[in-house]
């Protein structure tokens, strides 16, 4: 299965800024160029109009960032433009940069609950997350959602833990109606 753009480029760039020991440098420029291209649109449009060429692509990518950032970084955000994944370059930066929390153990936590949390709640979940995982530090998102009823919804990279009441109603409810179809069987 072929790999995908952001992965294969977000994997080498994370290779090399290991191989130079500059993990941080390259994290704090790619945040910055990430900042960047998100908060100017036009910028963003610019590099994924079809009728603006390669070549003037390149050299606006260079204008821009070169003397602001490593030549590594342009280097690899003007081949992401030459080989034609210049809209994969937000996608290929995210993903290194989740390489590079995953190489320091930092986890990501979302947290929705039915009613918000008090700060002292929000530093119990986290503690509790740090005791149970591999990570030695978590981001963590708190949103609310009053559709849950009661509990909580944890969910980290693609592990969820859901202790929801809506969650447990849904499931006693299929319980339920498991049961009234074999009785209606043995009934019959």
């Amino acid at each position: 299965m072929a790999k995908l753009v952001s992965t294969t480029y977000g994997d080498a760039l994370f290779e090399l800024a290991l191989e130079m020991n500059q993990v941080d440098a390259f994290q704090e420029e790619v945040k910055a160029i990430m900042e960047a291209l998100e908060q100017n649109r036009d910028l963003a449009k610019l590099m994924n109009h079809p009728k603006i060429t390669k070549e003037e692509k390149v050299k606006l990518v260079e204008e821009i960032f070169t003397d602001r950032v490593s030549k590594e970084l342009v280097g690899l955000m003007t081949m992401l433009v030459e080989k034609g994944h210049g809209n994969e370059m937000l996608s290929t930066f995210a993903y290194f940069i989740q390489r590079v929390k995953e190489h320091k153990n930092i986890g990501t936590a979302y947290v929705t609950s039915a009613m918000d949390l008090s700060e002292e709640q929000k530093k119990a979940i986290e503690k509790r997350l740090l005791e149970t995982t591999k990570y030695v530090e978590f981001e963590m998102h708190f949103d609310t959602d009053a559709e849950l009823i009661g509990g909580m919804i944890i969910r980290i990279g693609d592990r969820v833990v859901d202790s929801s009441v809506r969650t447990k109603l849904s499931d006693l409810t299929r319980q339920l109606s498991q049961i009234q179809l074999k009785v209606g069987e043995c009934v019959q």
